[in-house]
């Protein structure tokens, strides 16, 4: 044994830990098993904080319950409320791409716990802990019902940030459809001459549909406060006692300042990922709207003497290596790309629900991965687009004039007056001269 490492053991043997380290023997033989993607469960710090906050209440009801002793107690949430202050962050290493039901990442935030709270006690990391993170960090619970309440409180936060960002959007649209509420234009339909509208009706739809978005993401939340804590292993409650999981849920529910509830069925709850398919849904449903408006905004903008030439785009980057002058519509594409990756995301999400077998789905980790990952590129995406794109687009009230003028859409206006086939006929002629 080296200076600079400890020896545990888990269940299957003796481990070797970096003794620097907060996380034990069974972290560090996640970290060995899957070597994966590269990127850590601390990549989704919602996840990190709910499952801290589930680890508390759970302190606080064993306590109560008289399983845990107040000293032991008190130690965990203080350490449960470091790691909320964002104290042990690079202790949270697993890969996000895990085996186990998210048992890795259960027993990383059990042995982080366990360790901090053991010094805090006056005791050692390691073997010789004063507190367990089994025994006492994890006391009454399950993987299966502190990992799954963890993941389903952490989409709303998360959630509330991507509603923000939608809504900013939707504001500096809107700013744009008030500046261009007088910018007669050319509407279409089939990408084929339609009738007269307004820069500003364009605009202002676009902020519109957004903000139907934003209320959507707001009704989903309610269903990520239903939670199965309390279960246990498979939603019988095997090794809890019955009014622990009221008084777990009750504290949850007070320290996150969350109207959380308890599932009515514990068993069904183990296993149905139908709330993470719904949001994913819904996402994908903000992706394709999202990815709408991008190719709206580089139609609009083709040109800018060979194309539509509405709008103006902000020059962000020289837009070839070979054509002088040449600029691109580089924000609405890097939209566009963000919302094809979340297309597959959504799937991943669709095939790993089903994928669950029997009391439980083992195929956790990749949802919410999947979900936590299409929020943040999406919140990432719609800044940098409002930002870069939205907020200086320009009209370009000449072309959008004279796109007009030489259109058919006077057509439509005389149809009440002439009669539909004398119109027609005038738009015939119109085109043959």
């Amino acid at each position: 044994m080296s200076n600079d490492t400890r020896i545990e053991h888990d269940p299957l043997g003796p481990v070797s830990v970096p003794a620097d380290r907060y996380y034990g023997a069974q972290t560090a033989g996640a970290l060995a098993n899957f070597p994966i993607s590269g990127i850590p469960i601390n990549s989704m710090p919602s996840v990190i904080q709910a499952l801290a906050h589930v680890k508390m209440a759970a302190a606080q009801a064993n306590c109560d319950e008289g399983l845990l002793s107040s000293e032991k107690r008190n130690a965990i949430v203080l350490a449960c409320q470091e790691v909320l202050a964002g104290k042990h962050h690079d202790e949270f290493l697993v890969d996000v791409f895990q085996g186990g039901a998210g048992t890795s990442t259960n027993m990383n935030m059990n042995e982080v716990l366990a360790n901090r709270a053991s010094e805090l006690l006056g005791g050692v990391r390691g073997e010789g802990r004063l507190v367990h993170p089994n025994d006492d960090v994890n006391r009454s619970q399950s993987t299966n019902d502190a990992y799954a309440t963890a993941v389903r409180l952490s989409v709303i936060p998360a959630s509330r940030q991507l509603r923000d960002a939608l809504a900013d959007l939707a504001a500096a649209l809107n700013c744009k459809a008030k500046e261009f509420a007088d910018i007669r234009k050319l509407g279409r339909t089939q990408l084929q001459d339609a009738v007269q509208m307004t820069l500003g009706q364009e605009f202002g739809a676009f902020a519109t549909t957004l903000l139907e978005d934003c209320d959507r993401l707001d009704e989903t939340e309610r269903l990520f406060l239903e939670v199965n804590l309390g279960g246990t292993a498979i939603g019988t409650g095997i090794a809890a006692t019955p009014s622990y999981r009221l008084r777990a849920i009750e504290n949850l529910s007070c320290n996150m300042q969350l109207p959380v509830v308890g599932s009515k069925d514990l068993l069904e709850a183990s296993w149905d990922m139908g709330a993470f398919m719904l949001h994913m849904g819904l996402l994908k449903r903000t992706a394709a709207k999202l990815s709408k408006i991008a190719n709206d905004f580089r139609l609009l903008s083709s040109g800018p003497r060979g194309g539509i030439g509405e709008i103006v785009l902000p020059s962000l980057q020289p837009g070839s290596s070979l054509m002088p002058g040449k600029v691109n519509p580089v924000a609405a594409e890097a939209l566009n790309q963000v919302c094809f990756y979340v297309y597959g995301m959504d799937t991943t999400v669709s095939m790993a629900a089903e994928a669950g077998q029997l009391q439980l789905n083992a195929m956790e980790p990749v949802i919410i991965f999947s979900i936590h990952n299409a929020m943040e590129l999406l919140k990432q995406a719609i800044g940098t687009f409002a930002r870069t794109c939205v907020e200086g687009v320009q009209a370009n009230a000449a072309r959008c004039e004279t796109n007009l003028q030489n259109s058919t859409a006077f057509a439509t206006e005389l149809v009440t007056s002439i009669g539909y086939e004398a119109a027609a006929e005038l738009v015939k002629a119109r085109l043959a001269s």
